[in-house]
C-alpha cells in the first residue's frame, strides 16, 4: 500500500497518529453497525418470506374466485364492473428511522365498500372475490412495507461494508505505512545530527589540544 504524501516532520507524525486513532475508532463503530444491520436484515428476511408465502396463498385463492367470475360474466363485463366507482387516496406514507435507515411506513385507510356495478350482469361470486381482496389488502400493504425495508437495509449494508473495507484495507494501511516511513526518516535524521555533533565535538577537542 503506497504511503501518503506528507512532509516528514514530527508535527505531521503526530497528526497522522491522531488520524489513525480516529480511523480505528470509526472502523470499529462501522463494523459494529454492519453486524447489527446484518442481524436486522436476516431477521426481517425470515419474517418477510413467511408472510409472503401466506399472502401468496390467499392471493392465489382470490384470483381463483376472480377467474370463476370472469368465466361466468365474460372479460368485458368483469372489466367494466371493476372500473366502476371513483379512485381514492387510501394509503398514507410516513417514515421511521431504524439504525440510520429511513424506512417507509404505510397506513391503509378505510377501504370503500365494493359496489357501483350492475348486480344483474355480474355474478355473485364477484362480490366474494372483492371481499377476499379487501380482507387481504392490509397484509399486502404490510408485505410491501417489509420488503421495501429489506431493500433499504440491503443498500445500507452495502454502503457500510464499502466504508469498512475502505478503512480496513486502504486508509489504515496507508496511515501505518506513512507513519512508519516518517519514523524511519526522523530516526535517520537524528542519527545524522548525532554523528555531525560528535564530529564537531571531536574537531573542537582536537583544536583545544
Amino acid at each position: 500500500m503506497p504511503a501518503l504524501r506528507v512532509n516528514p516532520n514530527r508535527m505531521e507524525l503526530l497528526k497522522l497518529r491522531r488520524r489513525r486513532q480516529v480511523a480505528q475508532r470509526g472502523h470499529k463503530l462501522l463494523k459494529d453497525k454492519l453486524d447489527e444491520l446484518m442481524k436486522e436484515f436476516l431477521a426481517r428476511i425470515g419474517e418477510s418470506r413467511s408472510m409472503r408465502k401466506k399472502v401468496e396463498r390467499e392471493l392465489f385463492a382470490a384470483y381463483g374466485t376472480f377467474a370463476i367470475a370472469r368465466a361466468e360474466s365474460g372479460s368485458a363485463s368483469l372489466a367494466a364492473a371493476l372500473a366502476s366507482g371513483h379512485p381514492e387516496d387510501l394509503i398514507e406514507v410516513s417514515e421511521r428511522n431504524v439504525m440510520s435507515v429511513r424506512m417507509p411506513h404505510f397506513t391503509l385507510g378505510e377501504l370503500p365498500v365494493p359496489g357501483g356495478y350492475s348486480l344483474v350482469t355480474t355474478p355473485i361470486v364477484l362480490d366474494s372475490a372483492l371481499d377476499g381482496l379487501a380482507a387481504l389488502a392490509p397484509r399486502l400493504i404490510e408485505l410491501a412495507e417489509r420488503e421495501k425495508a429489506i431493500e433499504l437495509l440491503a443498500a445500507e449494508i452495502e454502503r457500510t461494508r464499502r466504508r469498512v473495507n475502505a478503512l480496513e484495507y486502504v486508509l489504515i494501511p496507508q496511515l501505518d505505512e506513512t507513519i512508519r516511513d516518517i519514523g524511519m526518516k526522523l530516526d535517520e535524521a537524528e542519527r545524522s545530527n548525532l554523528t555531525r555533533l560528535m564530529k564537531v565535538k571531536e574537531m573542537i577537542e582536537a583544536q583545544q589540544q
